[in-house]
């Protein structure tokens, strides 16, 4: 059972790298939702997956071979943490999807490119006083 754990992992996990490398914003997003569910799934695994006794305590003591209650306790943050990550950047590909009209990172970047001030022909002393005349 955890090779087949393993695997998925795996492939979870490369696919969200792959996804996190492209120029679309929709694709980074979801690959940051898919290697984080490789990665609860890794911490899952990690917890002894095929254990059978639940993870309770008893006077007697933890039954031989239960879950561990750690790693369980962990995704479920993650997991709350991670949709949680996920509204927000929903909420800011929204945002950059009405500025610029586009997902592409390329496009973005070309609009967002404002040109640099012409520091070499100002000249000290016209910076504006507090009531926003120029000095003489």
């Amino acid at each position: 059972m955890e090779i087949v754990a393993a695997l998925t992992v795996g492939v979870l996990a490369a696919i969200g790298i792959w996804m996190l490398l492209d120029r679309n914003l929709v694709r980074v997003v979801l690959g940051m939702v898919v290697l984080g569910n490789a990665i609860n799934m890794a911490v899952m695994t990690a917890g002894r997956l095929g254990s059978e006794a639940a993870a309770f305590v008893s006077p007697a003591g933890v039954p031989a071979g239960a879950a561990n209650p750690l790693p369980q306790a962990l995704v479920l943050t993650a997991i709350v943490i991670g949709f949680a990550l996920f509204a927000f950047a929903l909420a800011v590909l929204k945002r950059a999807w009405a500025e610029h009209g586009s997902t592409e990172t390329d496009r973005i970047t070309a609009q967002a490119e404002a040109p640099a001030p012409d520091l070499a022909n100002d000249r000290p002393g016209r910076a504006a006083d507090w009531r926003g005349q120029m000095q003489r």
